[in-house]
């Protein structure tokens, strides 16, 4: 024996090792740096903030557009359990909203995710092949909240990408003044698709006059 550690990892495994560590790094600071700056940013401010050098981010990644794309199918994994869920809510009323609040409350946190949905530049084939996906869910659940007698029966499937665009709105624009006033907009849209004498509590206090100015652009200097 020559006194090594026979246990020791070896040299490839734990450079297999390091560059997965390196990988979820860079994922995570992905995650982070979309969400909060949008996909304006480049795979060097990535890197940065991953604390890892960017020529590994490069090598593991190629282009920004393969880390969008990884982390666009985590959120659309995300929802379709969701989804998947929602088709055996006890409350088929509840199931339906559960699924709509989700996927506004990811839109919410998630600039980045906004932009590849809403964005006509990189985002259109991702979002036709979640569509694919995804839609036969959503249709299943807002069917199943009609059958009870909960949804008013001629809502389409088709409005509910109208739905989520006019709310993603309110969140983009609203979203310097309030991070939740978007909140009572869902309230408002869902009491309007409620069948049934029903109102519901608002969840969030309304703008103030001088908030609802900030937003509209007429008082911009406003804090």
């Amino acid at each position: 024996m020559d006194g090594t550690n026979s246990s020791a990892p070896r040299g490839p495994r734990r450079l297999r090792r390091d560059a997965e560590a390196n990988r979820q790094r860079t994922l995570q600071a992905a995650r982070e740096v979309f969400a909060e700056r949008g996909l304006g940013v480049n795979l060097d401010d990535i890197a940065r903030h991953a604390g890892v050098g960017v020529a590994t981010s490069y090598r593991l990644f190629g282009n920004k557009q393969a880390l969008i794309n990884e982390l666009f199918e985590e959120r659309v994994d995300a929802l379709a359990v969701v989804a998947e869920q929602a088709q055996t809510h006890d409350d088929p009323w509840e199931g339906f909203v559960g699924l709509v609040t989700t996927l506004l409350e990811m839109m919410a946190a998630d600039r980045g995710l906004r932009e590849v949905v809403f964005s006509e530049v990189g985002g259109r084939p991702l979002v036709a092949q979640a569509r694919r996906r995804l839609m036969p869910a959503i249709d299943a659940v807002m069917h199943r909240a009609q059958d009870a007698g909960r949804l008013r029966p001629d809502l389409a499937l088709t409005d509910l990408p109208l739905v989520f665009y006019m709310l993603s709105s309110v969140i983009q624009h609203t979203r310097p003044v309030s991070s939740a006033v978007w909140r009572r907009c869902l309230t408002i849209v869902l009491d309007g698709l409620h069948v049934g004498p029903r109102l519901t509590d608002m969840p969030v206090a309304a703008l103030t006059n001088a908030e609802e100015e900030q937003v509209a652009g007429v008082n911009p200097t406003s804090s």
